[in-house]
């Protein structure tokens, strides 16, 4: 917490886009379909873990964002004439602080779901608040404020796993390093904590020891899933930039949309640092901004999003497809979009496990790259995810080395990342090589490297090892049901026996996009593409009778 008291005054750019003045005509819609009503100074408007809470806007009194968790400490006073809320708001989170009246006054209050409603389809409410909301989710990440405390050794697994989740979520959240003595013992005046292992505390307190993602997400209300009984238009199986976009496009043609994700949104996108050739980004951009930028887009237009929760199993009745989540209901869809991507395949070393997450890692975001400092990172990979790590890396540690098995570059990789490392001195491409042994106690301290064609053996000091080794499709989780070629990708449009779209699979009112879909080219820009053209092919499949149904019957 900042030791000065934060307002909605703007200060900085990004204070300005959180805090905007609303337009005259934005005010009238939201008055046309919202109360005015007088409010109490110490009223408390909505607590902490609530489902959902109203759109306040504050005619003539101030509102303090409470954090329950900390001692009733005021995260940000809202000022009289702002509006009050955040991203959340539009998700269906349950809330993460309070809403208290600092003062007495005249209020507006919007229901959420009207709300909800008018961001989908009043262009003047929704450029002020989802804007605004946007960056205030931004602040929070910031101010390291969220209600979500994640504490442990930096160099545990199942901290980093806890920190990945909540870093590439945009879950706001502040790490305590168990080595800080001073910082843990101010939270252990408190509360009692447990001597070793990961904990986290959550919003309301809640001490939780060790936790997987799914528990933290649920004890933090963000796992969103719908009602078991609730029926989907479409349901889209991955948050990457496929599955991004069919859920941006099919919202916004009015299909009731689901989107669900066993990681985080982006898939393997969002952990690539920067993106320097997708369309209208001319100075770059992150992975995990794109696919941030595209959930808001989603949400904008009434989509759901449920992370973490992993497709197990996918089933056709009644009609219906239904979805098995390992740990959930069963969801039901009219239509189904397979956007799950692909993964990155693991070296074939007996004791790779003993190093992931503490040396050996499968993303290169600012939270992994702080491994590499002081350090030689090695990247094991040829494609352009590699090529992205190798640059974003090469300013973190003293060199960087890009393992390949090929004879270069030029067949995996776009010409202008293979040109740039090339005319790097800080980066060295080893070629026809491959990693043979991973060394260290307590976490990586080298690992040797052997030429496939020469057989000699080459061993390397490093601490941060990336893998980043070829495209293992994501689709087991569909079993038998669509087919799927040799490899395991799903076959689509004609080699699956489906003329009326290329994105069909063998079975209709089940499409395949992106990564995981039999030849599709992997890029960022062409899983866009296939995920809003998709959405053409899934209102075919729901209209009346289309061919397509006639056969299914």
């Amino acid at each position: 917490m900042s030791d000065q008291p934060r307002t909605s005054t703007a200060r900085t750019d990004l204070e300005r886009q959180a805090w905007p003045a609303l337009s005259d005509a934005a005010l009238d819609v939201l008055r046309a379909h919202g109360v005015e009503r007088h409010a109490e100074a110490g009223e408390v408007i909505w607590e902490v873990g609530q489902p959902g809470y109203p759109f306040i806007h504050l005619f003539d009194a101030d509102l303090d964002i409470v954090d329950r968790g900390r001692d009733d400490a005021v995260v940000v006073t809202i000022t009289a004439g702002n509006f009050v809320g955040e991203l959340g708001m539009l998700m269906g989170q349950q809330t993460f602080f309070a809403g208290v009246m600092r003062s007495t006054g005249r209020i507006l209050v919007v229901e959420q779901d009207e709300l909800r409603r008018l961001v989908a389809t009043v262009p003047e409410v929704s450029d002020a608040i989802v804007s605004a909301y946007a960056a205030r989710r931004k602040l929070l990440i910031e101010w390291a404020d969220g209600a979500l405390t994640i504490i442990g050794d930096d160099n545990d697994r199942t901290c980093l796993g806890l920190r990945e989740y909540a870093s590439r979520n945009r879950i706001p959240f502040r790490f305590v390093d168990r080595a800080d003595p001073d910082a843990m013992a101010a939270i252990g005046q408190s509360r009692d904590l447990p001597a070793q292992g990961t904990v986290a505390i959550a919003r309301d307190g809640a001490v939780l020891h060790d936790p997987d993602r799914l528990t933290l997400a649920r004890a933090l209300g963000y796992e969103l899933l719908p009602e078991i009984d609730e029926l989907f238009d479409l349901v889209v199986v991955g948050a990457g930039p496929g599955g991004l976009a069919a859920s941006v496009y099919g919202a916004s043609e009015g299909l009731k949309t689901l989107t669900i994700d066993d990681t985080a949104i982006g898939g393997q996108a969002g952990t690539s640092s920067r993106i320097e050739n997708y369309l209208g980004f001319p100075t770059g951009v992150s992975g995990s901004e794109l696919a941030y930028l595209g959930e808001i887009q989603a949400i904008k237009f009434g989509a759901r999003v449920a992370v973490p929760y992993r497709a197990s199993g996918l089933a056709r009745r009644d009609g219906q497809f239904e979805i098995t989540l390992e740990a959930g209901p069963r969801i039901n869809a009219r239509a189904v979009v397979i956007a799950s991507g692909a993964r990155y395949r693991k070296l074939p070393l007996g004791n790779l496990g003993d190093y992931e997450g503490n040396g050996v890692y499968y993303a290169a975001t600012e939270l992994e790259a702080r491994y590499a400092g002081g350090t030689n990172a090695v990247i094991v990979g040829g494609g352009n995810s590699a090529g992205q790590a190798a640059m974003f890396l090469s300013r973190h540690a003293e060199h960087t080395f890009i393992v390949v098995r090929r004879e270069g570059l030029a067949a995996t990789m776009s010409d202008y990342l293979s040109t740039r490392i090339a005319r790097d001195p800080r980066i060295t491409l080893v070629t026809h090589s491959e990693v043979t042994e991973l060394r260290g106690g307590g976490g990586l301290k080298a690992l040797t490297l052997t030429d496939r064609r020469t057989g000699e053996a080459t061993d390397i000091e490093t601490r941060a090892l990336f893998v980043m080794i070829g495209a293992a499709p994501n689709a087991q989780w569909a079993g038998d049901l669509v087919r799927t070629d040799d490899k395991g990708f799903v076959l689509t449009g004609a080699a699956a026996g489906a003329a009326d779209s290329p994105f069909a699979t063998s079975v209709p009112g089940i499409f395949a996009i992106g990564d995981v879909r039999s030849g599709s080219v992997k890029r960022v820009a062409s899983a866009v593409g296939e995920g809003s053209v998709v959405v053409s092919s899934v209102h075919a499949w729901l209209s009346d009778d289309p061919p397509a149904k006639q056969k299914a019957r």
